[in-house]
């Protein structure tokens, strides 16, 4: 992780924007009230999101550095400029950080995608110094908001204890078994852990997702990773365990309170539901598109995934990775967490 780099020369920017797939420059004065006031969260970003030669921040005192503020015609403070390779992409204008925040978010998610491609045909993107692994293109326009789920309130229903638990749905990091030792977790105490999740009796999962915002939901990624007939090892399962499928049938609920029953969701309609076939799942990073009718899913504070059934005869479901993209809107008062249980 790394702050913003302060520009002192043209000649440096000029070095800088052939350094770095993306640039984000901004431009301020010491002594404009609006410039301060958003520096903390510029920096916060620069923390979270740079990665050496993809994305980089950087900063322009525009009193020092007149020449630079001049060639990019930057009139009022603050300015805020976004270069894709070596391109002016976007400009800015003014404190105006939500627009600033969900621009970065986009651009590091879309040179993630470009920097994994070699690993992962151009479909994924790996988890660096800042920015999240996914697993298949962003569609123009959205972000990943999958940082706007409240783990806390998480809920997972017929969920073998034995591997990972709910929030390993949402970690950023690729799933290991995308690397060497496919099939295998992440070694916590010397131990093998399994970082992805898997039914117990039976194929359902009920999952209860909600959100710290209001969001606009446009697309669910779901990656599964079950072993095939070509992995070399086995989990370590007896000869005779049931190996695991991918999801087939998923029912979509919006704005629930809570994670739904499997016999309460029988009897409710989902916002919408989506049958995956075998194509749907992308063949380097095994994720699958769930593509929503938008304009359902339009205020969206929270989701409940029914894994109805997976695909063929088994009767264990695994999903490693989920990411929600959209949009984020404004924060929910989520005043106090209380956990909703079924006991008198």
């Amino acid at each position: 992780m790394s702050g913003p780099i302060t520009i002192t020369s043209p000649q440096q920017l000029s070095t800088l924007l052939s350094s770095s797939r993306i640039v984000v420059v901004k431009f301020y004065n010491e002594w404009n009230a609006m410039s301060e006031t958003i520096s903390a969260v510029y920096d916060s970003l620069a923390d979270q999101i740079s990665r050496p030669g993809a994305v980089t921040f950087a900063k322009v005192n525009a009193e020092q550095q007149p020449q630079i503020a001049q060639s990019y015609q930057v009139a009022s403070l603050p300015a805020f400029i976004i270069f894709k390779t070596g391109s002016v992409l976007q400009k800015i204008n003014g404190a105006n950080t939500r627009q600033l925040h969900e621009a970065i978010k986009r651009l590091a998610a879309e040179a993630n995608s470009d920097e994994a491609s070699d690993d992962f045909g151009g479909a994924g993107s790996s988890s660096g110094s800042g920015g999240a692994w996914l697993g298949a293109s962003l569609p123009r326009g959205y972000t990943d908001v999958t940082d706007q789920v409240d783990v806390r309130g998480l809920d997972l229903l017929n969920a073998d204890s034995e591997f990972g638990t709910v929030r390993t749905l949402f970690e950023t990091s690729a799933p290991k078994s995308l690397g060497k030792g496919k099939g295998k977790g992440a070694s916590t105490g010397g131990e093998a852990k399994p970082d992805w999740v898997e039914s117990d009796v039976d194929e359902q999962l009920m999952l209860y997702i909600p959100f710290t915002s209001t969001l606009k939901v446009h697309t669910i990624q779901i990656t599964s990773l079950p072993p095939t007939s070509n992995d070399d090892d086995d989990d370590d399962d007896d000869d005779d365990d049931e190996a695991p499928v991918r999801p087939k049938t998923v029912h979509i609920y919006t704005n629930k309170q809570h994670n739904l029953g499997f016999e309460e969701a029988e009897d409710i309609t989902a916002t919408q539901t989506i049958e995956l076939k075998p194509s749907d799942w992308d063949a380097k990073t095994g994720t699958a598109k769930l593509e929503l009718r938008f304009v359902k899913f339009q205020s969206v504070s929270s989701l409940v995934l029914f894994v109805a059934d997976g695909e063929g005869e088994s009767e264990k479901t695994r999903i490693d990775r989920i990411h929600i993209i959209g949009e984020s809107g404004e924060k929910r008062d989520m005043g106090k967490l209380e956990k909703v249980g079924h006991d008198d």
